[in-house]
């Protein structure tokens, strides 16, 4: 940790240094290199706020050459780990685009925030305490766009290379064009990514002291090509309608190779060797239409959306496996044939007014959706009919269907007393009627149940310099579709995985205190209670360990204390944001109604800076770096590693041709890895994984036209005040 450190703080102060001379040689600068060096230096990069923290990443140099998914990893308070969920302060989160909740979580969502260059990124807002307007499953992560409205044509293009393990090559297209009262914007991307990851298994079971040992390579590539339209047209200063339209479909090729060894009470046994390929082909389309109605005089807002949203992913794994059994050699074949269908569909109303002449303001709404999602497995292969296969007795093929209807209501009253308290009062009901069932098998599952979802806000202003505020919010989790799927699975690291039938939802309650000092300083403290919840675990099935989510009862308490502070230096020419948090978190109850044999209480440290400098040397250079120490402490799973991630861009603006040159450095001093044991009742089974996210890029852009962008958000009473949405 100390060689990241040592770099950072030496860059730091270089850029200081000479930013105080180059003030003493600074010579006459055009009007529009000025121009543009202003415009990337008005905001703070972070910005913390009563119920959310902002990452303003507009005109940024870490958007150069990355994608959405990369800048999230950068974003504060915000952590992913080697199984691709996102995670804001350690718990799962959901995830919007402008406002618009993604159905995407997982590695579906990965792919899918690939696909959206980072250029056309405005900000990424994590509100740890959402209003009742949120679906919300815990915090919530609002990726919002860039929304350009001048005249005319604009639009930028940009070419990165990027070189880890394997050479990888990233294309966008940002393309919009705005006369009187329409809009158009085109977004495009195509990516050709190249991945390798190492990865060793330690799986031990407790009966007969079993162990089973796996390492393997796997070498993936994938092309993913996307486009995305929006269009808009105001009907006049009050309505507006439109209509937004997004493909994105990623062919993936990925191969395995796997060697493993068995032993009983410390003697050796079967030996294995495995190779695995996959081919795999997904597309994605999503379609918003959507009717605004905003009276800025009254403060009126209507806003109506409708839309669809279709996941179709096709995939053929097939293993080849030798086993070694004390001389003799077996050789067995296992391929697996899935198709999964995912179609959605909803109806989402939000009202806001002012009320009377008091200050306050009411928010009302709802949605309606329905969900038909199909999952099909076949498994072919030669071992199939051979009784001494381990393969022998897996169910050949079966076709797991969920569907559900979920509504929902919520009404929000905000309001500011004495000028100096802001509250917030929400509750949302949701109801959910979903049916899930196998057509083979013939198992079935139907179940239905509402749930009242309360959040408060308060917050008291002591002074300009003061000011506490503190939230309360009880939500939800309800299982992914896929995590119901009972269907067994063979993996190349030797385990089988299948879904779970059976999950319950999983409801928790936060409470959240905040602490602002000279609008510079944060201190906060939260506290999470749950008493049950679903994670990973692994089981013993018929002398096969199995992966698979299991209910969880036992009450779990986890405690964050956290600092942070965002500084402006050199005529905020230079941005410092630094985070740093200590968390506890008590699984007593938990361990011991589990039995799971793990730690008790846990405590660690984690935290973030953020750094980025604007016109080096007066020459339009901007540099930016990033650092986060985070562990991954989730649920029956411990880390036994702190991670280290670091970034570090330059990026060169040339204002008269607008065209941009950056270089970024990833992770150079010391490549990220995932260590993790999980526990279950009946043994542990431990992970390590290096990570390809590391290396350098470069990345060229060119811009043409009047770049100017304006905010995509509605009023500041929402977003600023106690009624933040």
């Amino acid at each position: 940790m100390k060689i990241i450190l040592f770099p950072i703080a030496i860059l730091t102060g270089s850029l200081a240094l000479a930013q105080t001379q180059a003030a003493k040689d600074t010579v006459k600068t055009n009007a529009k290199e000025i121009e543009g060096v202003t415009l990337v230096a008005r905001k703070p990069t972070v910005e913390s706020k009563v119920d959310r923290t902002v990452f303003n990443v507009a005109n940024s140099a870490i958007l150069a050459g990355n994608t959405t998914w990369d800048v999230l990893r950068m974003t504060p308070l915000v952590s992913i780990d080697n199984n691709d969920a996102v995670k804001a302060e350690g718990q799962t989160v959901t995830v919007y685009i402008n406002d618009r909740k993604s159905i995407f979580t997982g590695k579906e969502l990965k792919e899918y925030l690939k696909t959206i260059p980072a250029d056309n990124l405005l900000k990424i807002e994590v509100i740890t305490s959402p209003s009742s307007r949120y679906e919300t499953s815990g915090s919530v992560i609002n990726i919002v766009l860039k929304k350009r409205d001048d005249e005319g044509v604009k639009g930028s293009i940009s070419l990165n290379n990027r070189q880890s393990t394997k050479n990888s090559q990233y294309t966008n297209f940002n393309l919009n064009y705005h006369k009187k009262k329409f809009t158009q914007t085109f977004i495009g991307s195509y990516n050709s990514g190249n991945y390798v990851q190492k990865t060793q298994t330690w799986d031990n079971r407790y009966e007969n002291n079993k162990l089973t040992q796996f390492s393997l390579e796997n070498i993936m590539r994938n092309e993913s090509p996307s486009l995305s339209s929006t269009s808009e047209f105001a009907i006049d200063d009050k309505n507006n309608i439109g209509l937004v339209l997004e493909y994105s479909q990623n062919r993936n090729l990925s191969t395995a190779e796997s060697e493993g060894l068995i032993s009983l009470n410390g003697v050796p046994g079967d030996s294995y060797q495995q190779m695995q390929n996959m081919w795999g082909f997904s597309r994605n389309l999503g379609t918003n239409a959507f009717y605004k109605y905003y009276d800025k005089e009254k403060n009126k807002i209507l806003d109506i959306n409708l839309g669809t949203n279709y996941s179709g992913d096709n995939n053929d794994n097939l293993i080849d496996k030798l086993i070694d059994k004390q001389g003799t050699n077996a050789a067995q074949q296992l391929g697996v044939i899935s198709d999964n269908q995912m179609r959605n569909y909803y109806l989402k109303v939000d009202y806001t007014q002012p009320i009377g002449k008091t200050g306050g303001t009411i928010e009302v709404g709802g949605k309606t959706e329905i969900n038909n999602h199909s999952i099909s497995n076949s498994l072919y292969g030669t071992s199939m009919s051979d009784p001494g296969s381990e393969f022998y007795d897996l169910s050949r093929g079966d076709r797991f269907h969920y569907e559900d209807n979920l509504s929902s209501l919520y009404a929000n009253y905000s309001k500011t007393f004495f000028k100096k308290l802001e509250t917030r009062i929400g509750v949302r009901y949701e109801y959910i009627d979903f049916k899930v069932r196998q057509d083979v098998a013939g198992t079935e599952r139907r179940d239905s149940y509402g749930s009242f979802l309360p959040n408060l806000l308060l917050k008291y202003t002591f002074s300009d310099k003061y000011d506490v505020s503190l939230t309360y919010n009880r939500s939800i989790w309800r299982p992914w579709y896929a995590e119901f799927n009972p269907f067994l699975v063979p993996e190349i690291n030797g385990t089988y995985s299948r879904g779970n039938l059976y999950l319950n939802p999983n409801p928790n309650d936060r409470l959240y205190l905040k602490f602002g000092i000279l609008k510079k300083y944060f201190i906060s403290a939260r506290y999470m209670h749950t008493n049950q919840d679903y994670w990973t675990t692994y089981v013993t099935e018929n002398g096969r360990t199995v992966s698979l989510p299991g209910n969880f009862d036992g009450k779990v308490e986890k405690y964050y204390l956290f600092a942070n502070t965002n500084q402006n230096f050199l005529k905020n020419k230079l941005n410092v944001n630094v985070g740093f948090g200590w968390y506890y978190i008590n699984n007593k109850d938990f361990n011991e109604k589990n039995k799971l044999g793990a730690k008790d209480y846990i405590s660690y440290w984690g935290g973030s800076l953020n750094a980025s400098y604007t016109n080096l040397f007066n020459k339009n250079i901007n540099i930016s770096a990033w650092m986060e120490i985070a562990n991954q402490n989730n649920g029956n799973s411990y880390a036994n590693n702190t991670n280290v991630f670091h970034n570090i861009s330059v990026t060169k603006i040339f204002p008269k041709t607008q065209m941009e040159l950056s270089m970024q450095l990833m992770n150079i001093f010391k490549r990220p890895y995932g260590d993790n044991t999980t526990y279950g009742p009946d043994g542990t089974f431990r992970e390590y994984s290096k990570w390809d996210w590391y290396g350098v890029s470069l990345t060229f852009v060119k811009r043409f036209g009047n770049q100017k962008v304006k905010e995509n958000t509605k009023t500041d009473v929402e977003k600023n005040g106690g009624g933040g949405k």
